[in-house]
This record gives C-alpha cells, structure tokens and sequence, in this order.
C-alpha cells in the first residue's frame, strides 16, 4: 500500500510541474506568450486547487476509499494529458490552422486573432481539470494509511508515500525537458499524464480494504486493527466533540494566526515551484532542456528535500531537550525558521558569480518553507479539538491559495512590464528582467518575518480553543 500511495504522490508532482518545466522554451514560442499570460495560468490554478480542497476529502468519504482514489486520479491524469491538445484547439479556434502557423505568426497578428488570449483559457480549463483530481490524492492516500495502519504506524507511512513528492521534484527536470525535446512538448503532458492511469490499473489489482483483502492474512488483520478496543472505550468515556462551523471558525483569533501563516507563505513556495525554470532561462539563458538547467533545478529541489527533513526536528529539541509546552516550543522554532528565506535576497547578487548560487539560495528558502509548513499544520493540533482540524485546514488552505494567486499573477505582470521598460526599469543596482526578480526575492525574504510578527501578536501564548 505504502509503494502504490508513494507512486501516486509522486506522479501528482510530475504532472504539476510539467507545465513549468516547458513553458519558457517550447509553450511560449507556439501561442506568442508572455510572462503575464503564464502568471494568469499559474495564479488560477493556485485558486483552482484550493477551492478543491476543500471538498475533496468529503468526496473521497462518500465515495469511499477505492473508487474515491480511482476518480482523483483518473481526472488529474485525463486533465494532464489534455493540455497536449491546447495547441490544436488554438491553432483551430482562432483560424490559425495549425500549430505551425500558428507559431509563425508575426507578434502583432497573433495578438489580433486573439492566439495568446486563447490559448491561456484553454490552458486555464486544463489546469482547473487537473487541480480538481489533485486535490483528491492527500485526502485519499491518508484515507488509505488509516485503513491500513494502526496509529503507532501512520505518521510512519505518512512519510514513506510523502517522500514521492520529493521524488517527483528530483525526477521531473531530469525527465520532462528531454521528453519534450525529443518528442514535443504536447508528448510530455501525454506521456506523464499517462503514468496516472497505469497506475490505477495495478490500484485496482492490488487494494481492497484489509477485511475483504486477500493480500491481508488474520495475524495482520489483527496487527491493522489494535486500537480498535481502545478506540471504543474513549469513544464511551469521553464525551464526543462538537463540530466546528465555517462561521463560528472566523470568530478566534488561533483560526487567523493560521490564515496569517498561509497568506503570506504559501505564494512564495508556489512562486518558485512555477518560476525557477524560467529564472534561470530569463537571466542565466539555461534552459530546462539543457543538462546545466536540469542540474540547477535538480540541484535546488535536492536541497529542499534533505535540509527540510532536519529542519523539521527543530520543535523537538526545544520541547523535549529544552521541556518547552508544544506551542511555545513550535513557535520559537517558526520564529528562527522565518529568518532563513532573509537569504533570498543574495540569490540575484551572488547570481553575478555563477548561477549555481541562485540554485543553491532558492533551495535553502524551499526547504526553510518546508519545515515552516509542516510546522503550521502541526499548529492547528495545538490549538483547536480534532473535530475543527479539517474545517481550519480547508480555510488555511483557501488563504494560501488566495496569496499564491496574487504573487504569481502579480510577478508575472510585473516581468512582462520589466522586459518591456529594458534597462529604463531599474531596482538596487539591477536592469530590467533581473530587476523584477529581485523586487520579487526581497518580497519572499520578509513574507515569513511578517506572517510569524501578526501570528504571534494574535495568538501571544498557548490556548487551546474550546468549541
């Protein structure tokens, strides 16, 4: 279970990131776009997602595990592989004809047949496709670690298919640049989309709930369900918990300190997810498809993934060896991580040395974003009952999305309009493109400080919320 879950996860992150790793170099030329257009795109689907998370784990109860998994997937793989036909379905609409043409209009017939403005939109349903299944997989993989695991275990295999995400970042530039390259970039979108439905094929072959499994002998049956008793004699001891209202969650000050951490957060993380290919083509000239331009992202993700890992045990040290409380203890921790991402302003000067600087700068703020995530869900359990966990998630997670909306729409104006001044567009010594990137990098470098200063001003000390 934990290897079908740990695939899953990490195909979910190859499919979002193919777009990424292909626009600059083989999207943008086709529909005549520019960094506006990509920033819509990338905006949207931030919205997109997080609407959808909302309802995707009430989906996935009443659909139930198997099927529930099947239709996440089964839509984020059929949104995936039709982004391949936004070319044609341009090329068609606006009287292009073909792809070809299509590309070998000049910029100002293209902006008048409406190619780039055409384009996005189909994109646009495209990427709400996808962001519909992928909001499934988390909801779904748990739903399956919870069947099949006793506590003790599930943090455990939490952490095995979690890794796939971090599988995904490291495979995706070695993988989706070649691909398109050597076969087109509408193949990549087909190609890995089409892993997603292979998968359901072994899903289907090998997962049943463990009672009606044939895979599962009784001593493992037992194994799986040994909390069970337990379960039942709190469940008869303790009074049940009340449910928490989407209203009545506004009214505490613990649900906008959360709100707080994933505004001005979340958009940095998405900022760098969607950008970093094209940073390093726009300002180095490596692109995605070259082996220095896999490497660099390589290089980046690999950073995050390992660094973010020892990171996390920060709030661990402070509690066990220190014997802070748990929130206090969580929140020094998030007061020292706020201060990593500082580092991101030194990404673009060091960038005047090598570009490997800039790889490494952007990967200490991505795994300084890691730990600091991992950390502000874990304040949720610190402060609210189990019943009003899912309930504030689903409002952090809209406030999230709403904040990666507005820094990847906004940046990706503010690069077409930097590109468009040149060297008239200046900021701390740099011109042009370089300069918007910067803005953008001193931006991200406080957005941390800023959300943990509100944060701690709203929620001082430990409080526990009483529903």
């Amino acid at each position: 279970m934990c290897g079908l879950l740990f695939v899953a996860t990490t195909v979910n992150y190859l499919d979002r990131q193919v777009l990424s790793l292909t626009a600059k170099e083989f999207i943008y030329p086709d529909f005549h776009w520019n960094d506006d257009d990509y920033g819509t795109i990338t905006a949207y689907f931030s919205i997109f997602y997080a609407v959808c998370m909302l309802f995707a784990g009430k989906f996935v109860d009443w659909m139930g595990t198997k099927k529930g998994y099947l239709w996440a997937i089964g839509v984020w793989s059929l949104g995936a592989c039709l982004h391949a036909l936004c070319g044609i379905g341009t090329a068609l609409a606006t009287g292009a004809g073909t792809i070809e043409a299509m590309r070998d209009l000049d910029k100002a017939s293209a902006l008048a047949i409406g190619v780039p403005t055409v384009g996005v939109a189909m994109f646009l349903v495209c990427r709400a496709i996808l962001g519909l299944g992928e909001a499934g997989n988390f909801p779904a993989a748990i739903k399956v670690t919870a069947e099949y695991f006793p506590k003790k275990d599930r943090s455990y295999a939490t952490s095995i298919f979690n890794a796939g995400a971090s599988v995904g970042a490291l495979a995706a530039p070695l993988m989706i640049p070649p691909l398109a390259k050597a076969f087109g970039w509408e193949m990549a979108f087909i190609i890995i989309g089409a892993l997603g439905f292979i998968w359901m094929g072994f899903f289907v072959k090998w997962y049943d709930a463990p009672e009606k499994s044939a895979h599962v002998n009784k001593e493992e049956l037992e194994y799986i369900h040994q909390d069970d008793a337990a379960e039942a004699n709190n469940a008869s001891a303790n009074t049940e918990e009340k449910p928490i209202s989407l209203f009545k969650a506004f009214t505490y000050k613990q649900t906008w300190s959360f709100i707080t951490g994933k505004f001005f957060t979340d958009g940095v993380w998405w900022f760098f997810l969607f950008w970093a290919p094209g940073y390093f083509q726009d300002v180095y000239g490596y692109k995605a498809s070259t082996g220095t331009g896999m490497m660099l992202i390589m290089t980046l993700y690999a950073i995050v993934t390992f660094l973010s890992i020892y990171i996390c045990k920060l709030p661990t040290y402070f509690v066990e060896k220190k014997g802070m409380e748990p929130y206090s203890g969580r929140m020094l921790a998030m007061m020292f991580i706020a201060f990593m991402p500082l580092v991101c302003v030194l990404a673009q000067p060091l960038g005047e040395y090598s570009a490997w600087w800039p790889a490494i700068v952007i990967g200490l703020v991505g795994a300084g974003h890691q730990a600091w995530s991992a950390n502000l869900f874990s304040t949720i359990g610190d402060m609210f009952p189990k019943s009003a966990v899912a309930t504030i998630t689903g409002i952090g997670g809209m406030a999230g999305g709403v904040g990666s909306f507005l820094i990847n729409k906004g940046s990706g104006m503010l690069f077409t309009y930097a590109e468009g001044q040149g060297s008239a567009f200046t900021f701390m010594g740099f011109e042009g493109k370089p300069a918007s990137y910067m803005i953008v990098f001193c931006i991200c470098a406080v957005a941390y400080i800023i959300a943990w200063s509100i944060m701690k001003a709203l929620v001082p000390s430990y409080k526990k919320v009483e529903v």
